[in-house]
């Protein structure tokens, strides 16, 4: 059985009458990665927060490492995050910057500062002041600091943003090469779904304060997987169809012009012949997937 390395039950934040986080649950194994999913206000920075201690939770539980209550602080030790981008000074040198956050961290090892300006791809900028930084190489930067020290469990709030597309192919092979390499368990949160899938192993759909479900990346293929869509004006008369002239009931009504069938191995000129044949007018009928924004889209509207 695999090692949980965090894990929340009914975990709750509330800010005055605002509810960010409503009685959430997650467990996440090690070497695992982890991707967040959500709209913005859903929930998952303040799920983050909670996780690194930026902030506490108003009810419910959670542990680290096995460790609960008074016992999670030390092992936040462990846990790199990238959540709210540290302050990094201006005046100072990628190296130098690092430099300044072991020493407020602790950290006597300083040969790990080229280790992960090396990882990030921030090498050849590692003399440059950071006020002469791009977008993407502070976000590479704040990547760096968030993987000093070796941590076991990372936590990373949209660490993609301001990065180019190589930029975040780079980055999906270290997130991937850390995760089966050394075992480091990775939560990444992104408004960019596509490359969450491209990079994840599991999925969290995050709507409202609640975690709604927890998918594995073959789980959510089967759940996205291929269908025959039907454009029509009359959904119900088509159901209706579908049921009783053509023995299918593996569909879903998607809205007032859109049906899925779930029925791949069936004949679609027959489909067609039938339904206008019972005076349902057909605007299109072909096979499709479910994208992943799709998906996520009929599961917080369902």
């Amino acid at each position: 059985m695999r090692e949980v390395v965090l894990k929340a039950n009914g975990l709750t934040k509330k800010y005055g009458k605002q509810v960010a986080l409503d009685s959430a649950n997650m467990e996440v194994h090690r070497g695992d990665i982890y991707g967040l999913i959500g709209r913005n206000g859903a929930g998952k920075t303040t799920m983050m927060k909670i996780i690194c201690g930026l902030t506490n939770p108003t009810s419910g539980e959670f542990e680290i490492f096995g460790k609960s209550g008074t016992e999670v602080e030390k092992e936040r030790s462990r846990i790199g995050c990238l959540i709210e981008n540290p302050a990094f000074f201006g005046y100072m040198t990628a190296y130098q910057n690092l430099r300044y956050y072991c020493y407020q961290k602790g950290i006597v090892n300083l040969k790990q500062i080229d280790e992960v300006l090396e990882l990030v791809g921030l090498m050849e900028a590692r003399d440059k002041k950071f006020k002469a930084f791009s977008l993407g190489m502070k976000q590479r930067l704040g990547i760096a600091f968030a993987l000093l020290d070796n941590p076991e469990l990372v936590i990373l709030d949209e660490p993609i943003n301001g990065l180019d597309p190589i930029g975040i192919s780079e980055l999906r092979e270290v997130f991937v090469r850390l995760a089966k390499e050394k075992g480091v368990t990775i939560v990444i949160s992104s408004h960019i779904l596509s490359e969450l899938y491209a990079t994840a192993d599991h999925f969290l759909f995050v709507e409202k304060g609640h975690v709604l479900k927890d998918y594995t990346k073959e789980q959510l293929d089967t759940e996205c997987s291929k269908c025959l869509v039907l454009k029509t004006n009359n959904t119900k008369k088509a159901a209706t169809v579908l049921e009783m002239v053509l023995d299918v009931s593996d569909y879903k009504v998607i809205n007032d012009e859109e049906i899925r069938i779930y029925k791949l191995d069936i004949d679609i000129p027959m489909v067609s012949k039938r339904l206008i044949e019972n005076d349902v007018s057909v605007l299109g009928l072909f096979e499709a997937g479910v994208s992943l924004e799709e998906f996520f889209k009929q599961l917080v509207e369902a």
